[in-house]
């Protein structure tokens, strides 16, 4: 049985790659920008909901955009 390990190829950098990224880093800067402005919500579930919901996509758009298409 042969793996299948995805190759990244920075190449394939394009408009879904610039939103995902920007998703992401709104997500993580959302988050530390709540949390300095109000320390005793670290833990706060709705701000963990909002973070989760920008920052996964994030980072599986970034993948899945630069991900090198294959020839099969």
């Amino acid at each position: 049985m042969r793996q299948y390990i995805p190759k990244i190829n920075v190449k394939n950098f394009n408009v879904f790659t610039v939103l995902s990224l920007l998703a992401l880093i709104a997500g993580v800067a959302f988050y530390l920008y709540w949390v300095g402005r109000y320390p005793e919500a670290w833990g706060d579930i709705g701000i963990y909901s909002i973070t989760v919901v920008l920052v996964i996509p994030g980072i599986i758009g970034t993948i899945l955009s630069l991900m090198e298409k294959s020839e099969d």
